[in-house]
């Protein structure tokens, strides 16, 4: 014998669930205390800072340097056409969480940051980067405009501390890629101006 339920009643039922449903799913989004990260997309872009040199890596050598580079080098991109994974986080609040890995001849890099000597320095290693990262990393960085009227410039904020940015600094005639703290996240530092 089939039970006729009034319109009132399932509206009540639906209410009901749906009032479940999204209490479960905001139970689960507090326990969620530290960073989650899971690759949405990959761009291929070349990287430069604010004079037009190509950052180029040479793991080989330990070394990381933002060049000038010819056509004809840009054509083999060997150390210098990057991989920027985009990953989708349960914090967006801090900017766009992205890891870097690049191709040398037939190997690939990701970039990570390591304490060396008490100072934190900008590494490359062999290896891929993960498709799921499940708490905090060292190979990810928060891209942020690098001023709110210039759009197609950007910084990077390395993830485990803040105020800390990819830049360059000269040393030895290399403009090497280095981690460098701003005192203000609005202090506008050519050195960590980045464009694709």
């Amino acid at each position: 014998q089939s039970v006729k339920i009034s319109a009132e009643k399932k509206r009540s039922i639906k209410i009901r669930a749906d009032y479940s449903f999204c209490s479960t799913l905001l139970n689960i989004s507090t326990e969620l205390e530290c960073d989650a990260f899971c690759k949405e997309k990959t761009l291929h872009r070349f990287l430069r800072n604010v004079n037009s040199q190509l950052l180029v890596v040479q793991p080989d050598l330990n070394v990381a340097a933002f060049e000038d580079v010819t056509d004809q080098e840009m054509k083999s991109g060997s150390g210098m056409y990057f991989s920027i994974h985009y990953y989708k986080t349960t914090t967006p609040s801090a900017g766009m969480p992205v890891a870097f890995s690049v191709q040398v001849e037939d190997k690939s890099y990701y970039m990570c940051c390591e304490k060396e000597h008490g100072k934190m320095i900008v590494r490359f290693r062999e290896g891929e980067v993960p498709k799921d990262i499940p708490g905090e990393s060292n190979i990810i960085f928060f891209k942020k405009t690098f001023t709110s009227c210039s759009s197609k410039a950007f910084k990077f904020e390395y993830s485990l501390e803040q105020g800390m940015f990819l830049a360059f600094e000269e040393e030895d005639s290399l403009r090497k890629l280095i981690l460098k703290k701003l005192p203000r996240e609005d202090e506008v530092d050519e050195t960590t101006k980045i464009t694709f």
